[in-house]
């Protein structure tokens, strides 16, 4: 058993600092069952909301009853939309434009639907009542009367001509028509190519299903007018500013929310829902919190979905099989609305990150995005970069397959070299560093490719098919824009670190305080983090694009500057010498060239008390605004091995490799925690995850029942490695991870399985590769060989 450390070792940067395996702080309260989610909290004459939700997906709301419900014992309230009369609804605010230069058509979707419904589980009235259950029962009770109308549930659907529209204002249902890229430049390379694989691929819309569904808890204060919304989310200062212009049409200040613990999101929980507003309005028209959580059957509808894009991909090679181009025509999802952030992750996010690795000279990239009549499309883990990276790795070993290239000699030669840094990539964007050669080789390696054709020759002895495959990667993060770095020292002798990004589930806690750790020496256990109160903060960007530690760490880094600043300024007042003469280090401020000096701790507490100097600064307390920063760019080598038996279809991974290149590594083991999970989920969107409608816009995988997600005995022993080239764009020299496992997992485990099945005449299977998909195309692939 390890001896606990003691208070030199909270100091020591052997054990502490920047690149040391530091436990997660939050940890033992989590296991210990005393993490605090919103539905945690009981508010005093607490009250509970339950949604009624439209039963059909497309149809004219005609009249809501709600007569019955308010006879029941202990109901207050059923408000409808008719009540949210002089709010805004949820808006989507970014400038996209449609080739034609027309702009992007971007209804915004009211809290309660009006006029309309255009989803299956879309809110149409709010209940409340004094008990849960009490709600629960008026729900059932309230009557809607809506006329069907027909219903279109895919892209393909929804552009076909004559389909009913979802929006009398928005022809054909195309909310955009996009376009990227040198489309004159790409015709050319691709009419001068020696060869032109093209690929018909889907990226597969998921359910995200985070451990903790979502919760709100809406409270009004009469006397000052300002609301609370206690609520998970992926940053408080972004969602109230939100709430706040948009929706309440407040002004910020009277707008306040708060975060506790937060049990997953991937991208889902970071923008506006439409269950918040009514929340909210209850609270002030009946003077009480009223509190509301999802049912995982409300879930499956009410949440936001990811990916849902299918694409016609195409690569241009020349004689030699450098690639010249690159072309997409596709059509995405949108879903009945607008997510606040869509359709960003479903164009260029693709467009950009396809790029990848490669040398690539220009691209074209053209997609349709469409209103169906689905729940809306939103933000999941890698929001368009394994999209993106899924397209270009799939085309690279089916080309590979067509010109009988050796699938990693093509990569290698396609690749961006170190000596290419800094790269000017056809997106527009300059990539500073990597290595990617020598990550391809490291991860070929460890995973022992060499070695693969007997464990393949096993797998054909136990009458198994066996494949390997190679996700070749490189992610854009989001930029960082205005991020805070407050640092505060507190009378019991602890300092809070104050940021805008948010943990939920990462682990922050840990990694900034390292940071901090090693800019001023601050013991780890003396430093806490705030992080979910809107009211403690001057800005924030929120976690998601993996750029939490780019933004919070250079905000930590330029505050602790700031810090020592004001300390030599203090330290010189209570040392009795010039400020000149003060130097910093260690966490200690000292007399140059002598041994007197004092702990920062300690100042801080002589600076709160109070200097006898005037001129002196009166706190060490620093609220820094760290200004945007530059994109990063993660990357790394997946090799996936997957085993699949022809009899059942059932495919397995069965071995798995990753070297990645996060830059400078913080905290190595909560990186490898982070791809871990990256790849369970790449696994399980290639493997599993398949969400279906009917033709009534019913979803049919509903429920866990139907829906499959992986579990543990479906994840293989992750193997990690780091091969580090920090990055040149923030003074940490960190890229971001927190994506990068999808990124790779969906390439590296598909490509596996066809590598699996190319004996067998199968040259593709889109995701998800299910066992009935599987053994489908065996069966179909054994037909055609016997015919």
């Amino acid at each position: 058993m390890n001896a606990r450390p003691d208070a030199r070792d909270f100091a020591s940067p052997q054990k502490f600092g920047i690149g040391q395996p530091v436990p997660r702080a939050e940890d033992p309260v989590l296991v210990r069952g005393e993490g605090r989610y919103t539905d945690d909290l009981a508010l005093d004459g607490q009250v509970y909301g339950v949604f009624v939700r439209s039963p059909v997906a497309h149809g004219i709301l005609d009249g809501i009853d709600a007569e019955a419900a308010l006879a029941l014992p202990g109901v207050l309230a059923v408000l409808t939309a008719a009540d949210l009369d002089g709010y805004g609804g949820i808006g989507n605010g970014l400038p996209f434009k449609n080739q034609d230069g027309s702009d992007m058509r971007k209804p915004a979707q009211p809290s309660l639907a009006t006029g309309k419904v255009r989803y299956v589980g879309e809110p149409v009235a709010l209940v409340v009542a004094e008990t849960l259950a009490g709600a629960r029962d008026a729900a059932e009770a309230v009557v809607l009367a809506i006329t069907d109308l027909p219903v279109v549930t895919t892209p393909e659907e929804a552009a076909a001509e004559g389909a009913p529209l979802l929006y009398d204002d928005v022809p054909g249902n195309l909310a955009l028509d996009f376009r990227t890229g040198d489309a004159a430049a790409t015709e050319a390379a691709f009419a001068g190519a020696a060869h032109v694989t093209r690929l018909p691929l889907i990226n597969n819309r998921l359910v995200i299903n985070p451990m903790e569904p979502r919760a709100a808890i809406g409270v009004h204060e009469a006397e000052s007018g300002r609301f609370t919304l206690h609520v998970g989310s992926q940053g408080v200062f972004g969602l109230r500013n939100g709430l706040a212009d948009g929706v309440l049409k407040l002004p910020r200040e009277q707008v306040r929310v708060l975060t506790g613990h937060v049990g997953g999101s991937f991208g889902m929980k970071a923008p506006v829902y439409p269950e918040y507003l009514p929340l909210l309005h209850a609270a002030k028209v009946l003077g009480r919190p009223v509190r509301w959580t999802d049912q995982r059957s409300e879930s499956f509808l009410s949440d936001h979905h990811g990916r849902d894009v299918a694409v016609d991909a195409e690569l241009a090679l020349d004689a030699e099989g450098r690639f010249l181009a690159y072309r997409l025509r596709g059509v995405a999802n949108m879903g009945g609305y607008l997510n606040p952030l869509s359709p960003l992750f479903q164009t260029i996010n693709i467009a950009r990150n396809m790029v990848g690795v490669y040398r690539t000279p220009v691209y074209d990239v053209a997609i349709a995005c469409l209103f169906t009549n689905t729940t809306p499309i939103g933000a999941y883990r890698g929001a368009g970069r394994p999209e993106g990276n899924y397209f270009i790795e799939r085309l690279i070993d089916t080309a590979a397959a067509e010109t009988g290239r050796d699938r990693v000699a093509l990569r290698r030669l396609n690749h961006i070299r170190p000596e290419d840094m800094p790269y000017r990539a056809p997106s527009g964007m300059t990539y500073d560093s990597g290595d990617f050669p020598a990550v391809l080789d490291r991860a070929l390696a460890a995973a022992d490719w060499d070695g693969f054709s007997a464990r393949r020759a096993e797998s054909e002895a136990a009458g198994k098919l066996r494949g390997i495959g190679i996700g070749d990667y490189l992610e854009i993060t989001a930029p960082p824009t205005n991020e805070m770095g407050g640092i505060r020292f507190e009378e019991d002798g602890t300092v809070t670190i104050l940021t805008g990004t948010l943990d939920y589930g990462q682990g922050h806690a840990t990694p900034f305080a390292q940071v901090l750790h090693d800019r001023l020496g601050i013991p780890v256990d003396r430093i806490r983090l705030l992080q979910g109160d809107s009211d403690q903060l001057i800005a924030g960007g929120g976690t998601g694009g993996s750029k939490s530690l780019m933004a919070s760490g250079a905000a930590i880094v330029e505050a602790g500057d700031l810090v020592i600043e004001k300390g030599r300024e203090a330290a010189a007042s209570v040392l009795e010498a010039g400020p000149g003469d003060i130097e910093f280090r260690d966490g200690r401020f000292v007399i140059a060239g002598t041994d007197r000096g004092i702990a920062l701790i300690d100042l801080a507490a002589r600076v709160r008390a109070g200097l006898p100097d005037p001129a002196a600064p009166r706190s060490l307390d620093v609220a820094h605004i760290h200004k945007e920063s530059p994109s990063a760019f993660p990357n790394g080598c997946h090799v996936a091995e997957v085993e699949v038996d022809p009899e059942t279809g059932v495919a397995a991974v069965v071995r798995y490799t990753s070297v990645n290149d996060f830059g400078t590594v913080v905290n190595p083991m909560l990186v490898e925690g982070q791809i871990h999970g990256g790849v369970v989920q790449g696994i399980g969107q290639a493997l599993m995850e398949r969400t279906a409608y009917d033709e009534q816009g019913q979803l049919v995988t509903g429920s866990f029942m139907d829906y499959c997600l992986p579990r543990a005995s479906d994840s293989p022993s992750v193997g990690f490695a780091s091969h580090p080239v920090p990055a040149t764009t923030n003074p940490l020299g960190v890229k971001g991870c927190g994506e990068a496992g999808c990124a790779g997992s969906l390439p590296a485990v598909m490509n596996a399985l066809v590598d699996a099945l190319r004996p067998r005449g199968i040259a593709h299977l889109n995701m998800p590769a299910t066992p009935l998909a599987i053994w489908s195309a065996l069966q179909e692939a054994g037909t055609q060989e016997a015919a």
